[in-house]
């Protein structure tokens, strides 16, 4: 295609851009420093070597290009404003970057367009006064924020109690802060959205893992998530780029409450960190999609859709400043796992974004099985403090049930007892309920519609008494439920044997034989062992147990007479 774009800022962004640019033709122009790591991969001397906060460099710029964007929001926006009204092409559009660029502006323009968010106040001197007043209005804890050229955490303050606040007015000095409300998060989600000519569109929610307020893992999409939420998320960040002018990706980070309600956190006009993924793991990457967005070329909604799961982590600089190449040998040594360096030289400084790698699989368990060596040989290498990829942890570290085991009365709890047994030998993290399909209808119904959304993978549920238990949840749930028929006072547990196995065309349930709970817990951790290598090893050492014990029964009958056999055996 016979288009130049320009980009204001050279680094690791710029440069997946550019690579997306070079596979339609398109040509790039990079306005940064001399190597800046875009530059590096494009074959060109015609780019400006410049600030991109200077002003007359970016008229040079414009000069050579039939659009320009940016890559960084912190850049000279009078320039381009009085270039947009020449007619020079920017998106997004300047008044947006401007707005951006303070995040205090951002949050009043976000609020204005009804757009939920922390509340904030602006503050003037920050002195230790002032901060008690707001510490009046929004109590403690509550966060300090520069309203400009704040990112990774950088130009964040949290003021956890009054014996802050002398720090706190330390650190408002020379600079423009504002102060916000504490959000009480459970999880940190992201959007990527896409601003067209007709519409914004939206890449899935996925959940980012911050370690020194810099994100280090994202998990595409996001773990423990419900759809509903999920939804929820993608309409909230659609909602708020609405509100901004311009074409282009824009990535909107946010917050999920104890309360599971969303609160927009900050919005960058320009692909984002939590949008590294999409290369690998969507039909077009957030590159394609903002070059296609402000070229105005066709982007079919279904090609932001996901192929498979991904987690991505970030290599970051180390404390030490050492080399990165461990962790890279590691990486090639690790299967569907593909790596992005940006140049930035073998040396490293601590917190820098060195690269990044990305481990596809066809469930978000196999990617974190994949995914977690390459963890452990980063913290160790970078001396941080280990951070597991486990799906199965919530908050405070309590894990998340996969396997749902549910009975009518506890009077089943005896034949259950032996396939718990199981699930706690495999180390399956599992919840154990009483809910009668009878006489609490509507418990049974609320959980077990809702268990999928909460991670829940399998249900196993006791057939005992009028034996409905397992056919009612297989009706509320598209999870594979797993009878086990109790042997009751009466009809030696035929009756509820006879209730699962004739269950109507479309609402299956399995089951096994009457009272062997331990098969029902086997079979469940055959299920997750689809996608849980682990737990696939287990159930495979546990077959092949099964098979040596046999083996030495029929060495100890051969070895001896039946008659003795029987004899030490009782």
């Amino acid at each position: 295609m016979n288009k130049t774009v320009g980009v204001l800022g050279g680094g690791q962004l710029g440069r997946m851009f550019a690579e997306a640019a070079n596979r339609l033709n398109i040509k790039v122009l990079i306005l940064d420093k001399e190597n800046a790591p875009a530059k590096q991969i494009l074959g060109t001397s015609n780019h400006i070597v410049g600030s991109f906060k200077d002003s007359h460099a970016i008229r040079q710029l414009a000069a050579e290009c039939d659009v320009l964007t940016a890559e960084i929001e912190h850049i000279d926006t009078l320039v381009l404003e009085e270039l947009t009204q020449s007619g020079v092409i920017f998106e997004p559009h300047w008044r947006t970057v401007a707005t951006i660029q303070d995040k205090f502006d951002q949050k009043q323009h976000l609020k204005s367009a009804g757009i939920a968010l922390a509340d904030s106040i602006s503050l003037d001197s920050g002195s230790v006064d002032e901060l008690k007043r707001v510490a009046e209005v929004f109590d403690f804890p509550f966060m300090l924020k520069s309203r400009r050229e704040a990112y990774d955490g950088r130009g964040n303050l949290p003021i956890m109690s009054k014996d802050d606040l002398d720090h706190g007015s330390d650190f408002c000095k020379d600079r423009k802060v504002y102060a916000e409300r504490w959000a009480p998060f459970k999880a940190e989600l992201a959007v990527m959205a896409v601003k067209t000519k007709d519409g914004v569109l939206s890449f899935p929610t996925v959940e980012t893992v911050h370690e020194n307020s810099i994100c280090k893992l994202v998990y595409a999409p996001a773990r423990n998530l419900s759809r509903a939420t999920a939804d929820k998320a993608q309409q909230l960040a659609r909602k708020a780029v609405a509100a901004f002018e311009g074409k282009g990706v824009f990535g909107v980070e946010m917050f999920l409450l104890e309360n599971d309600q969303l609160l927009i956190n900050e919005i960058a006009p320009r692909p984002h960190n939590s949008g590294h993924y999409t290369i690998e793991s969507c039909p077009i990457s957030q590159y394609d999609a903002h070059l296609r967005a402000i070229l105005d070329l066709p982007i079919p909604p279904s090609s932001l859709e996901m192929r498979e799961p991904a987690v991505m982590l970030n290599i970051l600089g180390s404390a030490t400043g050492g080399s990165i190449d461990p962790f890279i040998t590691a990486a090639l040594s690790n299967p569907r796992t593909s790596i992005h360096l940006y140049g930035k030289g073998p040396a490293t400084t601590p917190g820098r974004k060195m690269g990044h790698v990305t481990v596809t699989a066809e469930t978000m368990a196999e990617a974190e099985q994949l995914i977690q060596p390459l963890i452990d040989v980063f913290d160790k290498h970078s001396g941080r403090k280990p951070a597991s990829a486990t799906p199965s942890r919530a908050k405070g570290g309590k894990e998340v049930p996969q396997i749902a085991v549910i009975m009518g009365s506890d009077s089943d709890l005896p034949t259950l007892a032996p396939g718990l047994t199981i699930l706690d030998t495999f180390a399956i993290p599992y919840t154990v309920r009483i809910t009668s399909a009878h006489r609490t209808p509507e418990v049974m119904a609320s959980f077990v519609s809702t268990a999928a959304s909460t991670g829940i993978r399998v249900i196993i549920a006791a057939a005992g008494g009028a034996a409905h238990l397992p056919g009612m949840a297989a009706a509320y749930t598209s999870l594979p439920v797993i009878g086990v028929p109790v042997k009751a006072s009466s009809l030696d547990g035929q009756d509820s044997l006879y209730s699962i196995v004739q269950m109507p065309r479309g609402v299956p349930v399995a089951t096994v034989a009457i009272g062997n709970s331990v098969n029902a817990a086997l079979l469940a951790a055959r299920i997750l062992g689809v996608s849980d290598l682990r737990v696939r090893g287990l159930v495979e050492e546990y077959a092949r147990k099964a098979n040596e014990e046999v083996r030495e029964k029929d060495k100890r009958l051969r070895e001896g007479n039946w008659k003795s056999y029987m004899e030490k055996k009782g």
